[in-house]
């Protein structure tokens, strides 16, 4: 008798210590390289999950678009097929048509302006508190930067863009904006671009420094271009599925990680960019650090047009929440 009642007091508290310990894993999507910024701030956010839940939630990431290209992961999030993921502001656009307005051509000129602006503008707010009736809640803003061009043949203004074949992600904003330079556009997955300008198929693509530089684009169009058009913040979110599964205290634990990874996120791109394109020079790529930026802002102009035919009073509510962060940062 002592025996069996010896067992079952083993067999509880076996169970209390599996109890303890039991742990909630979440998947975490993203198309970065591993080398890539966005990478290491998933990790951040990772470390950050598990050690402000005491371990009972662990984050697996998935880089290199493993599970999906942007679009998918979004999809993916709204139907809780994966519990995060993070991109352009642009990417969630199809779901929220309004955020198409953030990928303006040069809303903002440099990082302090554009972190201002995304988290201060009243608009902006209104647009990302949306996002939960869509199947996602916004987290935190990370940061991917400016967006550049890289081609296979010198660029330097519009004149140079004509005729030109680019690779972009389908956004529409972007579309209109690289048109109006004077490209032909390209849609394709991330993963298929630097083959795609090896081969030929493209001229060349824009992104973000970092991407530029983690996915080695230089190697392949080997002039890289400081146009700094776009500027492409990355909005991090969670599936709304998710969300509601956590209680108060872990919602707040994953939140305030996510702000935590966002910091991590912006100063490294920040801190990053100069260090990379050193780093392309040095592998041969051609930087041009001062491109006719007066040309393409005038090349441009009709997408605002564009835009307000489209989008209405939202265009100039978001335009003079930029221009406001423009005027008080320099």
């Amino acid at each position: 008798m002592k025996r069996i009642r010896f067992a079952l007091l083993s067999s509880v508290a076996a169970l209390s210590i599996t109890a303890t310990h039991a742990q909630t894993t979440l998947k975490f999507s993203h198309t970065d390289q591993q080398g890539g910024s966005r990478h290491a701030a998933a990790e951040v956010f990772a470390k950050k999950v598990e050690e402000l839940t005491q371990g009972r939630y662990k984050v697996q990431i998935f880089c290199c678009s493993q599970l999906g290209n942007d679009p998918k992961n979004i999809e993916q999030l709204a139907l809780g097929g994966i519990d995060f993921t993070v991109s352009a502001t642009g990417s969630y656009a199809p779901q929220l048509p309004t955020l198409n307005l953030t990928m303006l051509p040069f809303l903002v000129d440099n990082y302090q302006q554009g972190w201002k602006l995304y988290d201060e503008s009243k608009w902006l707010k209104e647009q990302f508190d949306k996002a939960p009736a869509k199947g996602f809640r916004f987290l935190s803003t990370w940061e991917a930067g400016f967006r550049s061009m890289t081609t296979k043949d010198p660029l330097n203004s519009p004149e140079d863009a004509k005729g030109k074949k680019l690779r972009t992600f389908p956004n529409e904003m972007m579309r209109w904006t690289l048109e109006s330079m004077g490209f032909n556009i390209q849609i394709m997955p991330l993963p298929e671009v630097y083959l795609a300008i090896q081969q030929g198929a493209v001229s060349g693509q824009e992104n973000p420094v970092d991407t530029i530089f983690s996915n080695k684009f230089y190697e392949v169009a080997p002039n890289v271009t400081l146009t700094n058009h776009v500027y492409s913040p990355i909005p991090m979110a969670i599936s709304e599925k998710t969300w509601q599964k956590l209680s108060p205290a872990d919602q707040k634990a994953m939140t305030e990680a996510a702000q935590i990874a966002g910091k991590f996120s912006r100063q490294a791109i920040a801190d990053n960019d100069e260090k990379q394109l050193k780093d392309m020079a040095a592998k041969g790529a051609k930087i041009n650090t001062k491109p006719n930026v007066a040309a393409f802002r005038t090349a441009v102009q009709p997408v605002y047009g564009k835009a307000r035919e489209k989008f209405g009073a939202d265009v100039d509510a978001f335009l003079k929440d930029a221009e406001l962060v423009r005027s008080s940062v320099k």
